[in-house]
């Protein structure tokens, strides 16, 4: 199994932390993560376009001349969309884009986006968050010392999570606090680092391991 470094705020390193090889020592699926990430994606549209149907649309519906007799194409309303300024068919409407996507698909991008950070060194793991303040100057200096990167993700658990965090981190410029059960795998992909303290990371490997086939378990054995 890997380790990775567990260091404090100030970027000294105090311990290690152990990966668990059934859960990282796989492949990175860029299909998966693909699929997580348009999915997503959808969620986040307002679906708020609309058109104006033949009902909707301004005019009086009363028939403008008779049916037969005038010599002109026969005609039952201003409103009809064959007319300009008559109504849309089949325009858009306001609806929902998001649409239902398997847990156990969402948990293995999720596992294939920690995994590529881990590959490509742009995941760090401290010790704790804790700070004496709630000051955004505070947090701001540790980011710097852990070569953080322009933009950050900032994971940890919902019993670690208190007010100097939330309220120290929330105005850096290129920063985002997460909880560790609601971390999506577009936001390991949008920001360039992510910072997990250890409770966090260990919350996620756990459940990651839930959610780990038996056949790619065994499969791992026999290779080894």
């Amino acid at each position: 199994m890997a380790n990775i470094n567990v260091v404090n705020l100030g970027g000294t390193k105090v311990g290690e932390f152990e990966l668990a090889d059934s859960v990282f020592a796989g492949e990175i699926n860029d299909a998966l993560l693909w699929e997580a990430v348009k999915h997503y994606r959808a969620a986040l549209r307002q679906g708020t376009a609309a058109t104006k149907n033949r009902k909707l649309v301004s005019g009086a519906g009363k028939k403008l001349w008779k049916q037969k007799g005038t010599g002109r194409a026969r005609v039952g309303s201003i409103r009809t969309p064959l007319w300009r300024g008559g109504g849309t068919v089949h325009g858009p409407q306001p609806r929902s884009y998001e649409y239902a996507f398997p847990q156990k698909k969402l948990m293995g991008a999720l596992r294939s986006a920690i995994t590529a950070k881990i590959a490509e060194g742009k995941i760090t793991v401290v010790d704790s968050f804790s700070v004496p303040e709630a000051k955004t100057k505070l947090f701001r200096q540790a980011l710097n010392k852990l070569d953080a990167g322009k933009t950050t993700l900032l994971v940890e658990t919902s019993k670690k999570l208190d007010e100097n965090l939330f309220l120290g981190s929330r105005n850096l410029a290129g920063v985002e606090l997460v909880l560790s059960s609601e971390v999506h795998p577009y936001d390991l992909l949008r920001y360039e680092h992510a910072v997990f303290s250890r409770d966090a990371i260990e919350a996620l490997q756990e459940t990651l391991k839930k959610y780990v086939s038996k056949r790619k378990t065994a499969s791992q054995k026999e290779v080894a």
